[in-house]
């Protein structure tokens, strides 16, 4: 049928990606392990708005994120290079690979967002199709940020939402 009318159904590719290791692992210093997902935020006029969050396992700080009004891979591939910028001054490869995880979904998994995870050195692992626990620090963080931030305002536009999200995320990080 899909054939026929000349429709494409997109599918993900089929092959091997990087899990989590069974056992709990502990980031035991900073940027050995970073975490990204990403989230909705009513922005008002502006509709439905894409939040990716970056943060450092170790700090649990939120290294650097991006809004934007599309979920594309654009918004996560944004969102880490303002992470690697606030963190090492410049984008390039990395001083020291480190683990970026993700859940599985087709952002994280784009030829685009994978290829610029690979273009700066760092390893990329996914978490446990179904297990969002897996990636639970950047859960968390983003739980918090919706109790404590977007839940109390009323965002008129998505650059009210910026505003708002970038003042409370300076305060979550100091």
């Amino acid at each position: 049928m899909f054939h026929l009318k000349g429709w494409q159904v997109k599918k993900r590719a089929i092959g091997f990606r990087p899990r989590i290791q069974a056992l709990p692992s502990v980031a035991s210093m900073p940027n050995e392990r970073w975490s990204t997902d990403l989230c909705r935020i009513w922005a008002g006029r502006d509709d439905w708005a894409t939040l990716a969050p970056v943060i450092g396992c170790h700090t649990r700080k939120l290294l650097g994120w991006h809004l934007s009004r599309s979920g594309k891979a654009t918004t996560a591939s944004s969102a880490l290079e303002y992470a690697l910028i606030a963190r090492f001054g410049t984008l390039g490869h990395v001083p020291v690979p480190f683990l970026l995880r993700s859940a599985n979904g087709l952002v994280f998994t784009s030829r685009s967002y994978t290829a610029l995870v690979r273009s700066y050195g760092l390893r990329q692992e996914f978490i446990t199709p179904h297990c969002p626990q897996h990636n639970g620090m950047v859960e968390r963080v983003i739980r918090t940020l919706k109790e404590q931030c977007a839940h109390h305002h009323r965002f008129e536009t998505l650059q009210h939402a910026s505003r708002v999200i970038g003042d409370w995320i300076r305060f979550y990080n100091h």
